[in-house]
């Protein structure tokens, strides 16, 4: 334990550094995954057909391994940031097109119906009613999306990108090394931090922003 606190407090700078690349690489895949995977929730919540296929491309992405997904798109996009961003977007999108289309069908159709009575247009509904009223379950989702790409992130280092991975596979390929055992706990560590921050974060967004009237 004393060695590897000897290893933080003296590589703190460069923890830090890749505990922010891991958080952006995140960040990035994340909001891109809450944009493609609530509009197309969207689109296809109605349709069974539709909503069965886009569910069942987006669970086969997560049947991909890792490993042979990012080597797969050495070739494509070569190295660095875009071949971990587009592979986490593949990984994170099926918790959050799941949830929204769950969400959207749990509105009880009555309270549509009502809000239609009052003159409201089906984009009204969706964006006024439907929408809020499945923002709990939707939000449930990024959390857990958030979750998968925290750890999926770190393989991302075998095609250069950044965050904790990169410490990971150093103390892997130097096991027997007296400094190994440091860099894999302190990256493991590093990613655990930031799942538990990222998780705490959408946890208070999804509070602050569901109408008190759900919350109840």
């Amino acid at each position: 334990m004393s060695s590897f606190l000897d290893y933080i407090s003296l590589s703190w700078d460069h923890v830090l550094e890749l505990a922010i690349g891991h958080a952006i690489v995140v960040a990035i895949a994340l909001f891109i995954d809450i944009v493609i995977g609530v509009a197309l929730g969207v689109l296809v919540y109605r349709r069974e057909n539709a909503a069965n296929v886009a569910l069942a491309i987006t669970s086969t992405f997560l049947t991909i391994p890792s490993f042979a997904l990012f080597g797969l798109f050495i070739p494509i996009f070569g190295l660095g940031y875009l071949p971990a961003v587009v592979a986490l977007v593949m990984y994170g999108l099926l918790p959050i097109l799941r949830n929204t289309v769950a969400g959207l069908r749990s509105v009880d159709p009555a309270i549509a119906e009502s809000a239609q009575g009052m003159g409201m247009n089906a984009r009204e509904r969706l964006l006024r009613i439907e929408l809020p009223l499945a923002w709990p379950v939707i939000i449930t989702g990024v959390r857990v999306s958030t979750m998968l790409l925290m750890g999926i992130a770190a393989i991302a280092a075998v095609v250069n990108g950044p965050g904790l991975g990169d410490d990971i596979f150093a103390g892997l390929a130097r096991i027997g090394s007296p400094t190994a055992l440091n860099l894999v706990i302190g990256g493991i560590l590093g990613i655990i931090v930031l799942a538990l921050l990222f998780d705490t974060f959408f946890n208070v967004l999804g509070k602050l922003t569901t109408s008190r009237g759900i919350r109840d």
